[in-house]
């Protein structure tokens, strides 16, 4: 394969074109064009119109006041707050367009103390949950705040998109709104592929969130750099994906809340992605203490149940992970879920579990599961579980942050080769949320520190993957702390690269340092302004270039074995469909007779449908129940098809 080393000369030239600054750049590649003013509110006219109050019937009240403002007289105030979320939003599906960027840019102050952030809503056309990400935090201080070009999108898969302001109970002004649209960029495209360059050794990847995917050039730099693996940033994790509306419709409607309901719609968007462009996909995470609500450990999944016996959550957790699996795969059979984080973050820096409690009035520090199980006891069967029930090629992995520190390191180490032994984990995931700080001596790890934890991970004979690598800055850099990032970014590499034989992928957390969750630190390799960084260059330094970068190789899905009970109810004469779809027999056609099916054919002595249900549920027409009928009937609930007839054509 004929290959050219990256010089360092080579990498000072690519870099000489970068400006260290904060600002986005306000002319496109061309030189020419500058954002387009789309909307502009200072509220002087005393019109409020454009905003909506999130929230509802409460009492909030939306109007012009000049009781503050940053330019002018007049700012919009919302007055007679209840809830921390309810607060003035600005809907965008109905003003702007589908697959565009646009910035928002505003300012925002409380009454009396500004403790708020700016957010952005959505819902999946189809769906009825909205789901949430915050995009600017910690506006906190005595004076007005300000938000500067926070790049929002959104797909036409997406309907009810708002960015709106929340935070505290207090009243909350806003002033100088503004929605730009973003100049047309084109990509550095007379650089490496950091896939080129690498993926021959191991995967190289990163994480998305939905409204990245409108972006038309955060997606150039993902098919050029990161195409390898993607992972959602925060749409599988268990507060996505678990239903509770759904899982206590069940309960009512059977008595049985050991069968948590789950929907994979917040996830959609990076799925119908992958599967459209065959990209491999990294699961995160099936067990984890944060981002799980409290209701999944409370009795009937009310928020103020008594917490659930271990006996129950054990059942619960085997039929969330049961479902996951098997659903996801029914879903997307052609992609490749090539690994999974199944617990997240269970130890703490010391080695020990985490504090008993809840998640809303504790903290991070606090975990559920612990509190159920009364230790971290509920880690191997979540393993055990995901064994089980995993498509076969998805790798598992513990992964956790700060696992270089040795009390944690440690006891991750006495449970992988406890797990090892048992054959139920493949690997260790090293999220590598690193800082570089001022200087490399107080980078915090140290490469060497860095080193070390890879090599014991490595003396475990298991795989390592680095699932969430980010390297932050100084707040405000100046112009030497980007260099300091990018000669500690290379340490870092080249250690792992020089363990390549146990890594198999390495996961950068995001894209653009804007859209970043450690935004302000500028962590990543890629600037607001879609360039490559010094720490980006300084990576590739001294690499060969392969002549033709890897391809990820398809999937070829396994079709599902129809059962065969030994009186099958189709092939019965004396039993007639009542209603086609209608597996669970309650008379309508929704996602639980899916869910129903897939826990019929995982589990039929505890699952197992009526004879009713059986001839109901066999949607597709073909001898067996089996998990096509439990995606027809998907189809079916997402208006994908309209009649199941138009399943054989």
């Amino acid at each position: 394969m004929k290959k050219s080393h990256i010089t360092k000369a080579m990498a000072l030239a690519f870099a000489a074109s970068i400006a260290v600054g904060t600002a986005p750049a306000v002319y496109a590649a061309d030189g020419t064009a500058e954002p387009k003013v789309v909307y502009s509110f200072d509220f002087e006219d005393g019109d409020v119109s454009a905003f909506t109050n999130r929230g509802g019937d409460d009492t909030t009240e939306l109007s012009a006041s000049t009781d503050a403002s940053v330019s002018g007289d007049s700012a919009l105030l919302a007055s007679g707050r209840t809830e921390s979320w309810n607060g003035p939003a600005f809907r965008l599906d109905d003003k702007l367009e589908p697959f565009t960027e646009y910035y928002i840019s505003a300012k925002i102050k409380g009454r009396y103390y500004t403790g708020a952030m700016m957010s952005f809503q959505y819902t999946v056309k189809g769906e009825t949950e909205p789901k949430y990400q915050n995009l600017v935090q910690n506006l906190n201080g005595s004076d007005w705040m300000s938000v500067e070009r926070i790049k929002v999108s959104f797909t036409d898969e997406m309907e009810g998109v708002y960015v709106y302001f929340e935070g505290g109970s207090d009243d909350l002004f806003i002033d100088d709104f503004v929605v730009e649209e973003v100049p047309a960029v084109e990509i550095e495209q007379d650089i490496p592929g950091l896939a080129q360059v690498f993926g021959h050794d191991f995967k190289v990847g990163t994480s998305l969130v939905p409204n990245n995917f409108s972006s038309r050039a955060t997606m150039d730099i993902v098919e050029k750099h990161y195409y390898q693996s993607l992972t959602c940033g925060n749409e599988m994790k268990p507060d996505a994906v678990l239903n509770k509306a759904a899982c206590q419709a069940y309960v009512e409607e059977t008595g049985d809340d050991t069968v948590p309901q789950i929907s994979f719609s917040a996830a959609k968007p990076l799925l119908n992605y992958c599967k459209k462009n065959n990209v491999p996909v990294r699961i995160h995470t099936l067990v984890w203490h944060s981002q799980t609500p409290d209701w999944f450990f409370k009795e009937n999944y009310a928020d103020d149940g008594k917490w659930v016996s271990k006996e129950k959550m054990l059942l619960r957790m085997e039929n969330y992970i049961k479902a996951f699996f098997e659903e996801l795969v029914a879903l997307y059979p052609t992609i490749d879920f090539y690994a999974c984080d199944v617990v997240n973050e269970a130890w703490l820096d010391d080695g020990k579990p985490r504090s008993p409690g809840e998640q809303g009035s504790g903290g991070s520090q606090n975990s559920a599961w612990v509190q159920v199980f009364g230790d971290n006891s509920f880690i191997e069967p979540a393993f055990t579980y995901a064994r089980k029930y995993a498509p076969e090629g998805c790798k598992l992995y513990y992964n956790d942050f700060n696992e270089y520190m040795d009390g944690k390191m440690n006891a991750i180490i006495e449970m992988a080769k406890d797990f090892k032994e048992k054959g139920i984990i493949d690997g260790i995931g090293m999220q590598s949320h690193l800082d570089a700080r001022q200087s490399l001596d107080a980078a915090f790890p140290s490469v060497n520190m860095y080193k070390n934890a890879l090599k014991k991970y490595s003396e475990l004979g298991l795989d390592i993957q680095i699932t969430e690598l980010d390297v932050t800055t100084p707040e405000n850099p100046k112009s030497g702390d980007f260099d300091v990032q990018a000669a500690y970014y290379k340490g870092i590499w080249d250690a792992i690269y020089e363990y390549k034989d146990y890594v198999s992928a390495v996961i950068l957390w995001g894209v653009t340092d804007d859209q970043s969750w450690r935004g302000k630190q500028y962590p990543l390799l890629f600037d607001a302004d879609y360039k490559a960084k010094k720490a980006f260059h300084s990576i590739i330094e001294g690499y060969e270039v392969p002549a033709e970068p890897p391809t990820n190789p398809p999937v070829t899905p396994t079709e599902p074995q129809p059962s065969e009970p030994t009186d099958d109810p189709v092939d019965n004469p004396d039993v007639e469909v009542t209603l086609l779809g209608d597996a669970n027999c309650d008379g309508k056609v929704t996602i639980a007779d899916s869910t129903a099916i897939l826990q019929s054919i995982g589990n039929p002595d505890k699952y197992g449908l009526s004879d009713e249900g059986t001839a109901n549920a066999d949607v597709d027409g073909t001898k067996g129940i089996t998990a096509n009928d439990a995606l027809g009937i998907q189809k079916y609930d997402a208006k994908l098809i309209s009649d199941f007839s138009e399943l054989s054509k």
